[in-house]
């Protein structure tokens, strides 16, 4: 079995930073190559600086270090991506492009790419959406996400080369602070829960939304590119979490944070969580390749609070 040599672009945000960590822990730092725009000196493995949207850097760099797969993580979010429409467009989707063409070129035979619950419209505004719903977004970084998956089954039939997507909800953790994306609320939140600020939620309280803790996502992931090619039966699988609103969670923080309040003054983020789903069908995730969540609402507040009280007690000292 050929030695596999991973390549993540985006390795720094908040999804890139959890996943090179565990694909360095499952596969050894010599094995991962972490990319970005902007990098930093926290990895144990291979750090190079990368703009996807240059596909000879791209190219040289998979030549150089013999990769075998890629995980393409960078692109700008849902929110972020609404202040800079044409940008989000560009670089979503032609760093994709990149990373497919370098792909079938150098005989890469596995690509991730990540999608959305960004994909669906206000049409899909209900519980347990399947993942043959009809697909309506109504955001730049969804309609790129749409795109995406798209083009990840063209170059399937038409090249074999073998693009799995997962659509995350919104991901909580608490490895990297809030990158742009409209559940990002519920990140923010348990930082200010930790440091006694004020929390004031640009979503009405009673706005739910399916989420994700992060350790079931990196699992979803990996469990996703480790099944069987012939067990993979679609290209953009849904994974369901846990679905709650802004005062749900807050109430679920109070119960270790008793002190802790919020205000809510929704803004433009909220017609956009307005036309996502409440909670998604993930059936053929769980049948095909065995997604199963561990993380219920109590146990991901308990491990949020836990680990940034770590963090933060780790910095006090550090600057004492």
């Amino acid at each position: 079995m050929k030695q596999q040599k991973i390549l993540i672009t985006g390795a720094f945000g908040q999804l890139g930073t959890a996943l090179t960590e565990a694909l360095i822990t499952k596969y050894g730092s010599d094995a991962i190559v972490a990319t970005d725009l902007n990098i930093r000196d926290e990895f144990k493995c291979t750090t190079i600086k990368l703009d996807a949207t240059n596909i000879e850097a791209l190219d040289e760099i998979v030549r150089q270090q013999k990769i075998t797969q890629i995980y393409h993580l960078a692109a700008i979010l849902s929110a972020k991506g609404e202040e800079l429409p044409l940008q989000t467009w560009e670089l979503n989707n032609s760093t994709f492009f990149n990373v497919l063409e370098v792909a079938r070129l150098n005989d890469i035979k596995k690509v991730f790419f990540p999608s959305s619950i960004a994909v669906f419209g206000p049409d899909a505004r209900s519980e347990q959406v399947a993942t043959d719903f009809a697909l309506h977004p109504t955001t730049v970084y969804g309609i790129s996400k749409v795109a995406g998956e798209h083009w990840a089954r063209y170059y399937n039939l038409k090249y074999g080369l073998d693009v799995r997507c997962l659509r995350y909800p919104g991901l909580i953790s608490y490895q990297s602070l809030p990158g742009g994306g409209t559940t990002d609320y519920a990140v923010d939140i348990f930082h200010k829960a930790i440091n006694g600020q004020d929390f004031e939620s640009y979503l009405k309280e009673d706005t739910q939304l399916p989420m994700l803790y992060m350790d079931d996502a990196i699992e979803a992931t990996l469990q996703l590119m480790e099944a069987p090619k012939e067990a993979i039966k679609t290209v953009g699988y849904n994974i369901q979490g846990i679905s709650f609103s802004p005062v749900e969670l807050l109430t679920a923080i109070q119960k270790y944070i008793p002190d802790f309040t919020a205000t809510y003054k929704p803004d433009h983020r909220q017609a956009i969580a307005e036309s996502w789903p409440i909670s998604l069908d993930d059936k053929p995730a769980r049948e095909e390749w065995g997604w199963k969540p561990k993380f219920d609402l109590d146990k991901m507040t308990q491990e949020m609070l836990k680990q940034l009280e770590l963090k933060k007690n780790n910095s006090q000292k550090l600057h004492a």
